[in-house]
């Protein structure tokens, strides 16, 4: 990801690449010899000696909290890679820091800019399906797929594993369409390959208003050929699915709908949705994420559609899935209870509530 902001960055028409910082000498000689750059194998002297208005943080990350910290203490603007921060304590904190100083501050959360979930979004707020009673959250792809080997994504201390690295995305969207889940349920946080972390999540996330989503993500799983990430929501009034190329709408009634979409079926594709870039690597939405930053600086917005805050709310919905599958499942007691008419269910190592069946 550094290298595709490094090219994004360096041909906007309103920002200039000053200065790359790489632990690694050969990335850093071919930059030199190449670009013409300055570079830095140390983030403190890049940050003394460079002359900045903004930073671009893209390394493993157990690293972010530390290096987010250093650059708003020097009052640079923070445009920080997903997850934001593996403890959300250090999350909220950074919220607070760049929010009192007045900063522009933002999570790579890039599916926040792809055309089609901006599109879900639209509608979800529009009323378009009635009451929404239940989401469907996926993400898939095939990044660990052998007992041998790893990288820091999959290590729990560098990367967070599954979770922090996949979930986050699917995770991220629901928070951006319904707010902050009240609780998590049910969740799995279960290996595949991997010896140090999670290759596979599930998990149930309860809303406000009867709202509950379902989350499945799994990395482990080759028939995908690179991530793929989608989410499908139930109303009173019809279906939406949303993933990278298009999304698709059945409404019962288009009372509620914006103009263009009508009762049965109605689909939008992204090209249609997209806005064009200056610049494309990867997706137009990646360039779209950098241009809203470098936009936000130039008009001296603090908050940006990937806020910190925005990145701390996600941060905690990953805390409480660990915790919750920690906990373990709920079981039945059947065969302790006398009185027929109530069930006793035991959490297991934690704690008892009785049901009235």
């Amino acid at each position: 990801m550094g290298v595709s902001h490094l090219s994004i960055v360096n041909t906007h028409p309103s920002a200039k690449v000053t200065a790359v910082c790489d632990p690694t000498g050969y990335i850093l000689d071919v930059l030199n010899k190449y670009t013409g750059l300055t570079v830095y194998s140390s983030y403190d002297e890049m940050l003394r000696e460079a002359e900045l208005d903004a930073v671009i943080i893209a390394t493993p990350s157990r690293f972010h909290a530390p290096m987010v910290e250093q650059a708003l203490s020097r009052g640079l603007h923070v445009f920080c890679e997903k997850p934001f921060c593996l403890d959300p304590a250090d999350s909220e904190r950074l919220g607070r820091m760049a929010a009192e100083r007045g900063l522009v501050n933002q999570v790579g959360y890039h599916y926040r800019f792809v055309g089609a979930f901006l599109e879900m979004k639209r509608l979800i707020e529009a009323g378009a399906v009635g009451r929404v009673t239940h989401v469907l959250a996926e993400a898939y792809g095939p990044v660990v797929l052998r007992p041998k080997g790893s990288t820091w994504r999959s290590q729990r201390a560098e990367g967070g594993g599954c979770l922090y690295d996949y979930a986050a995305h699917p995770i991220n969207l629901l928070n951006w369409y319904f707010g902050p889940p009240t609780g998590v349920g049910g969740s799995v946080v279960n290996k595949i390959f991997s010896r140090d972390s999670d290759d596979e999540v599930y998990s149930t996330l309860y809303f406000p208003e009867g709202v509950s989503a379902q989350l499945s993500v799994n990395w482990s799983d080759e028939s995908y050929r690179k991530m793929s990430t989608k989410i499908t929501v139930w109303g009173t009034n019809g279906r939406l699915y949303a993933d990278r190329q298009e999304c698709q709408a059945y409404l019962r009634t288009a009372d509620n709908a914006p103009a263009g979409y009508g009762e049965g079926w109605n689909v939008r594709y992204t090209t249609e949705l997209t806005d064009d870039v200056w610049f494309y690597v990867r997706g137009e939405e990646y360039s779209a994420q950098i241009d809203h930053f470098i936009q936000s600086i130039a008009a001296g917005r603090g908050r940006t559609a990937s806020d910190f805050e925005s990145g701390a709310q996600t941060d905690r919905v990953l805390s409480m899935i660990l915790a919750d599958a920690a906990r373990g499942p709920s079981t039945a007691d059947i065969a302790a209870v006398e009185n027929p008419a109530e069930r006793r269910f035991t959490l297991f190592g934690a704690r008892r509530t009785r049901v009235k069946a």
